[in-house]
């Protein structure tokens, strides 16, 4: 029928009247194939979750048959009667102590409720500014921590600037104990301050009033410590694209930006990963978010966002976390209900702040996109940003995967040339298994991860432009004496985002995107104005004081006449404790009973994990559904590229390819040497920067100047790698200085037995550029002299 002549006529006809089209056929096939792949793509979605159902059933399994197995063996006991007394009179005991954890967790609420400015931050500290002060008020304020006694702070130091996430908790969790991110930076001598933020917003509060009141605290840290570098900037989770946001629009005044478990691409991920990144297409994408500040009379309640988080693990939130508590309720207590202050410590947004989050973050991925504007005067580039970056996350991460903060990379640059030609310095580091809070808190994090993030961040300038993995790996030692080995490793973003993890297409989600769009604008014009004037204090007290978050807490407090008893009681079992012992075999059958329950929470977890994944492809990754967004889903690295010589950054330097003399020639050989061994172990780097800082003629330089010769020699050997190692006799000319290059080189690139075949190759070209003579064959290890080229001579 298609190949008859009418059909012929018919297309001729069409054609006439409008433009052309692929042929009917053409198109049905198209059709067909985007029909076939939303069908494999919801297969695949249905096959991974039941593997991972199904992995997660038997490791439960295997650990529950060897505790039943253990119970039972345990229950062959001639004094089995005895251990029945002692379990019931445990049992008993516990019962008081966990009533009283709760009670002492709940009366911390209930004093935040009533407008306590405690924060979990454990350290002592000083109030610098106070943001309800500023022309634009905002309700954060800016901490500086006093160091603990035997602790001396350098005034001259770098100074660091923790912003904790502000996501319906309360600040303070970086600087929650001894081992943080607090302690991390100010146990090695630098000024710390911490930017804190109070239960309520101040009327009208924007997140570009917020950008700025950060700005300010950052002047303010300069001008406290004029001697200084520029601060370092660490972002916590949310207050990790704050640091970004804030280093976008104000790169004159911040120093290197450190964004631990940030998520900056939100519709990045892996099929049958990461649920939480579908909820906004299941729950009406920003127009919800929108009727819940207008029913809070202006303000949005921070406990819907920590009820999303909990109902990521429900196996953890409703089971877990509390018998933990109960079967180590000893030694628990303490813990417990210190990091419930802060979880249970619930904060307000404005309906500003809050549809700028979700409609730039949460749905619209505006910020990755580029096409994020903070106000009416401000667009969001990160490519702005002049400062190294370094990026934390965590494969254990259920919040914040990899891929969401890491895909932004992708979405900004083509390559890691781009990178490298603006100038950008890039680093990440990849955790197996921490979950999200663990890289704020955890003490094994703050000892490995974030000590050596700060060490790093002495010397990362020194660093040619591009992207590194950061690999930490053991060295020796142990405990406290641990010794830890730092190399960072180029990568592409190919690389990086493999090991990352990301397969899913962002269609789908700019789909749902466009339909929040609509449904604001819809809510806006028809039922918004009729929701206000419902709305008044005493409604919205009404459904905060209802919401199920709260109403426990208030039970188990002791405003609750019940509960007021509940502590004397809990001291006099304290004097007479009598814990069950570990083996015995009614505890042990209690805990293979609260292992069974916890499985068929991870059941119903992998459950709704499943049917949130396949109702979100299947209602929003339909092809006809998909042509709605289609459009958004184009981010700054997909449009048509320039040929980056034509940057001006690369022909100025390129430009100035034989200018620079003695200091410019030494920066080129190192960058040749670096790019020959394809990573930079930290001691290189610190001997490097040490070099930039302390030898003439670079101590002299001003930072800004020394930052832009490297970045320029970068950009010459990257786009011209021959011509630049052809007038290097150019810019080092008399014999007496190229020995003194080579020798700087030589002390940095470290002891001769310890270096590659590359760059021993590497390092003797330089030195027949320079007609000085090669390395000597007798100081390098046998099997790299073994694979060295036959010498070239010279002349």
């Amino acid at each position: 029928m298609f190949d008859s002549p009418e059909f012929a006529r018919l297309t001729n006809l069409t054609a006439a009247f409008g433009p052309a089209q692929p042929p009917f056929d053409a198109r049905f096939q198209a059709d067909i194939t985007d029909y076939g792949q939303y069908l494999r793509d919801l297969d695949l979605i249905a096959q991974r979750h039941s593997q991972q159902a199904m992995e997660a059933s038997l490791d439960h399994t295997r650990a529950n048959i060897e505790a039943l197995t253990q119970a039972a063996t345990a229950m062959a006991t001639p004094t089995l009667g005895q251990h029945w007394l002692a379990y019931w009179t445990d049992l008993g005991q516990r019962a008081v102590l966990y009533a009283d954890a709760l009670r002492q967790s709940a009366n911390h609420f209930v004093a935040h409720e009533e407008g306590s400015l405690e924060t979990v931050l454990s350290w002592d500290h000083v109030t610098v500014v106070d943001g309800s002060t500023l022309r634009r008020p905002v309700n954060y304020n800016l901490l500086r921590i006093v160091p603990p006694a035997g602790v001396t702070v350098r005034e001259d130091g770098r100074p660091y600037i923790i912003i904790d996430p502000r996501a319906g908790h309360g600040s303070g969790i970086g600087g929650f104990k001894d081992e943080s991110q607090v302690g991390a930076a100010i146990h090695q001598g630098h000024p710390t301050y911490f930017v804190t933020f109070t239960r309520l917003p101040i009327p009208g509060q924007t997140i570009a009033d917020v950008t700025a009141a950060e700005a300010h605290f950052v002047r303010e840290v300069r001008r406290l410590h004029p001697d200084s570098p520029k601060p370092v900037i660490i972002g916590n989770c949310q207050g990790g694209w704050a640091a970004m946001l804030l280093a976008a629009t104000n790169a004159d005044i911040t120093g290197p930006v450190v964004a631990n478990g940030a998520p900056l691409s939100y519709w990045a991920g892996q099929k049958g990963k990461n649920p939480m990144r579908y909820l906004g297409g299941l729950v009406g994408g920003a127009t919800s978010v929108h009727m819940l500040a207008d029913l809070g009379h202006g303000l949005f309640d921070g406990s819907n966002l920590v009820f999303n988080f909990e109902r990521l693990n429900p196996g953890e939130t409703w089971w877990g976390k509390w018998y933990h508590l109960w079967d180590n309720v000893d030694n628990e207590t303490e813990r417990f209900v210190g990091f419930d202050r802060w979880w249970g410590s619930f904060y307000y947004m404005t309906p500003d702040e809050i549809a700028w989050i979700v409609e730039n973050l949460f749905v619209g991925n505006r910020l990755s996109r580029g096409s994020a504007n903070l106000d009416a005067g401000h667009h969001l580039d990160l490519r702005r940003i002049q400062s190294p970056i370094i990026v934390f996350a965590s494969h254990g991460d259920n919040i914040t995967p990899p891929a969401q903060a890491l895909g932004w990379i992708k979405d900004y640059y083509s390559n890691v040339e781009e990178i490298r030609a603006r100038g950008q310095r890039i680093l990440y580091t990849l955790h197996e298994k921490v979950g999200h809070l663990g890289i704020f808190v955890s003490s094994s994090v703050a000892r490995k991860e974030h000590q050596q993030i700060v060490s790093t961040l002495k010397a990362i300038e020194a660093l040619a432009p591009g992207l590194y993995e950061m690999v930490i790996t053991d060295e020796q030692g142990e405990g406290i004496y641990k010794e830890f080995q730092v190399a960072f490793a180029e990568r592409s973003i190919e690389q990086m985002m493999a090991q990352a993890g990301s397969d899913d297409d962002d269609t789908p989600f700019a789909t749902v995107a466009r339909f929040s769009e609509l449904g604001t604008e819809a809510y806006d014009l028809s039922l918004r104005p009729m929701v206000q004037a419902m709305s008044n204090a005493v409604s919205a007290q009404v459904l905060v004081q209802a919401n199920p978050m709260r109403l426990k807490r208030w039970l188990e407090s002791d405003r609750n006449p019940l509960m007021r008893e509940i502590g004397p009681m809990a001291e006099q079992v304290r004097k007479q404790r009598q814990a069950a012992a570990p083996d015995n075999p009614f505890r042990q059958f209690e805990r293979y009973s609260a292992s069974l329950m916890h499985q068929w929470w991870d059941g119903v977890r992998d459950l709704q994990n499943a049917m949130i994944e396949w109702n979100f492809h299947t209602l929003w990754a339909a092809p006809p559904v998909q042509a709605l967004g289609r459009h958004m889903s184009r981010t700054v690295s997909a449009a048509p590229q320039d040929d980056l010589r034509t940057l001006t950054e690369v022909q100025d330097a390129l430009d100035r390819m034989e200018l620079g003399g003695f200091p410019a020639g030494v920066v080129r050989m190192l960058i040749f040497l670096a790019q020959s061994r394809k990573e930079v172990r930290r001691s290189r780097l610190e001997r490097s920067e040490r070099m930039l800082t302390i030898t003439e003629p670079f101590a002299s330089m001003p930072p800004k100047q020394r930052t832009r010769m490297i970045h320029g020699e970068s950009l010459i050997v990257g786009f011209e790698p021959e011509e630049a190692l052809a007038t290097l006799p150019v810019l080092i000319q008399s014999a007496e200085e190229r020995r003194q290059a080579l020798a700087m080189c030589l002390e940095i690139a470290g002891p001769v037995e310890e270096m590659s075949v590359e760059t021993v190759a590497m390092f003797n070209r330089l030195a027949l550029v320079l007609e000085q003579p090669p390395l000597d064959p007798a100081r390098l290890s046998a099997p790299v002299a073994a694979a060295l080229p036959p010498p070239v001579q010279q002349g």
